[in-house]
């Protein structure tokens, strides 16, 4: 069943119902007019993909989890657990999380994993909740999953997430917890760690770690030279980037498709696309498969140095690469085209070859026409993220209520307000929709 079908059929439903938004009846729904709302032909990849739809609206994906359960006796699997538990961390619903880790407990082929205490590693240091993660890994006995695995599992969602300071301590601090085996000559926690201080920015702190690494001797491998090499990168010295690439290459080291991305953005970066461009010949010359990144870097470069036919000659050939364009293909080229006739053309294009839009896909288009003062395309792209399922999120509802304030569209731009406030979504204080809102109260008196 495709996707489109599968949502019209459960916003069809529940426009049906007045229930609590939050729950639906474990009862199966009946009496329905049209045959075909009767079949149950889920999987579990339509249910993520449906879930996903509703990343921006947790009640409405909740409402949709328990629907599928209940109405077609779809069983939940661990993955459909764990994407729902996402969505709900990512709004810091964290008691109707664990609510559903205990219902995952309770059937075999939905027990938690490591992937769904990551989930709630993630989410809870995303809220800066560090010390709840940390509880999470302690009642991990519970699961059977205090494990290795785990604690890399913590500690990679601090350092992501800008607690590095915290993950160094719980690593290396006087108070380090006893696990059963040892991290303090891990390279790959070091490797973790000198991430979070990249995420940071503390280029001065990641090169003193970097020689900490060498004087403590801690092992360095093709990943830690990676992470150093996109350090560099972004702190304005690709050359050096460029020179631990030759260091790699003198030790011998087999680079992977990760590490030939960031050199190939490195070089690009420092000699120029044309030298890129070389790297990206000698990886497929040297059986490394180019991905989808590694393209996308190059696209990138190109569009940057204005060669925007080669570009999109590049677009065409990843198919036959094997490689699928993905939303951040097509974004690099939206960034650098100025004629809305074309973005429209190539949206269009990313549509029809099955290219799901990102949400920040959506809202760098329509923030795009609405700085050139054009709203038809505005409400264009809005409609077709509302067609495709998507549900907005904030940026996207400001993006479309700036393009309508820019029109003199006040009344308009009121309702998408006050459907952000219906859903939750905190809107932005805007002098015209307030003084509009003073003056109809003065009237009305």
């Amino acid at each position: 069943m495709q996707l489109s079908i599968f949502l019209r059929r459960f916003n069809h439903l529940r426009t049906s119902f007045t229930s609590s938004i939050r729950y639906l009846s474990e009862k199966p729904i009946s009496n329905l007019d049209d045959k075909n709302l009767q079949c149950s032909n889920y999987d579990q990849k339509t249910v993520c993909e449906a879930l996903t739809c509703y990343n921006n609206d947790w009640q409405k994906a909740l409402e949709f989890f328990n629907w599928v359960e209940s109405e077609s006796g779809f069983h939940h699997t661990t993955e459909t657990y764990n994407r729902m538990i996402d969505i709900l961390g990512k709004y810091f619903e964290f008691e109707t999380s664990w609510s559903l880790i205990n219902r995952m407990s309770e059937n075999p082929i939905s027990f938690p994993n490591h992937v769904t205490f990551r989930v709630m590693f993630k989410r809870y240091v995303t809220a800066h909740l560090v010390q709840e993660a940390m509880d999470t890994y302690d009642r991990l006995d519970d699961y059977k999953l205090r494990d290795e695995t785990s604690f890399y599992n913590l500690v990679d969602s601090l350092c992501e997430y800008k607690h590095v300071v915290e993950a160094e301590e719980l690593c290396f601090g006087k108070n380090v917890i006893a696990n059963g085996f040892s991290v303090s000559n891990s390279t790959k926690i070091h490797n973790l760690i000198l991430r979070g201080w990249s995420k940071l920015g503390w280029w001065g702190k990641c090169k003193e770690y970097w020689e900490k690494m060498d004087s403590e001797g801690v092992v360095k491998d093709l990943f830690s030279y990676s992470i150093y090499m996109d350090i560099m990168c972004k702190s304005g010295k690709p050359w050096k980037a460029v020179k631990l690439y030759k260091e790699m290459k003198s030790k011998r080291m087999k680079l992977d498709v990760v590490a030939y991305n960031t050199v190939i953005r490195s070089i690009g970066a420092s000699e120029g696309v044309e030298f890129g461009i070389r790297v990206f010949r000698e990886m497929r010359e040297r059986g490394c498969v180019p991905n989808v990144a590694t393209h996308n870097t190059v696209i990138k470069l190109l569009c940057e140095d204005g060669r925007m036919k080669d570009a999109y000659r590049m677009l065409d050939e990843m198919p036959k690469n094997g490689c699928q364009p993905d939303s951040v293909t097509y974004m690099c080229l939206f960034a650098r085209l100025e004629k809305p006739s074309e973005i429209l053309s190539l949206f269009g294009r990313m549509i029809r070859s099955g290219v799901r839009p990102r949400m920040d896909t959506y809202v760098m288009l329509m923030r795009k026409f609405e700085r050139w003062g054009f709203l038809q395309p505005v409400l264009y792209v809005w409609k077709t993220m509302k067609e495709s399922g998507d549900t907005p999120d904030s940026a996207a509802y400001n993006a479309v209520i700036d393009a309508l304030i820019q029109k003199g569209m006040l009344d308009i731009a009121r309702e998408y307000e006050d459907e952000m406030v219906e859903r939750g979504l905190t809107p932005r204080r805007r002098p015209e929709l307030v003084e509009k809102s003073l003056e109809e109260t003065l009237v009305c008196r």
